[in-house]
């Protein structure tokens, strides 16, 4: 095995290990913080500010994405969780926006964690490849969100 190989399979990637570096220093930033509404509404301007780090089109898409979430279901907080927009019930993250620049992916991904309520018999997708947000997608979202915290 070439010297090649072995780094291949040494582990974690540098856009993983970073997300882990990120993920560390959100848990740090937490446990700092004081009351829990002057937490959730740090939380917030942090999921804001990372959205506004993004390229133009992750960008325009995590805020179309942030917008459609926030206003179908008030009850999920936004937090950064491995350095990504995510929302949670009750501190666990129900769905999250993983810009494709994160992880040099083709597409942007809109996740979704077992705690969400998506179950659809033996099999269902918890996972949607992102390219734009229009209409159509921005009614798909707010209907799987929904459905994630019923």
């Amino acid at each position: 095995m070439s010297s090649t190989d072995n780094r291949a399979h040494e582990g974690f990637t540098a856009e993983e290990r970073a997300a882990m570096k990120d993920h560390a220093q959100e848990l740090k930033k937490a446990a700092r913080r004081g009351s829990k509404a002057d937490k959730a509404a740090q939380e917030e301007q942090d999921v804001l500010a990372k959205i506004a780090e993004m390229q133009d089109a992750d960008r325009t898409m995590a805020e179309r994405i942030h917008a459609v979430i926030t206003a179908t279901a008030p009850v999920l907080a936004p937090k950064l969780w491995y350095g990504m927009p995510s929302y949670a019930l009750d501190g666990k993250v129900v769905c999250f926006f993983q810009s494709a620049e994160k992880f040099k992916a083709r597409y942007a991904t809109l996740g979704f964690s077992d705690q969400a309520k998506l179950d659809d018999g033996p099999m269902w997708a918890a996972a949607f490849a992102l390219t734009e947000v229009t209409a159509e997608v921005e009614a798909r979202i707010a209907a799987l969100v929904k459905q994630a915290v019923s």
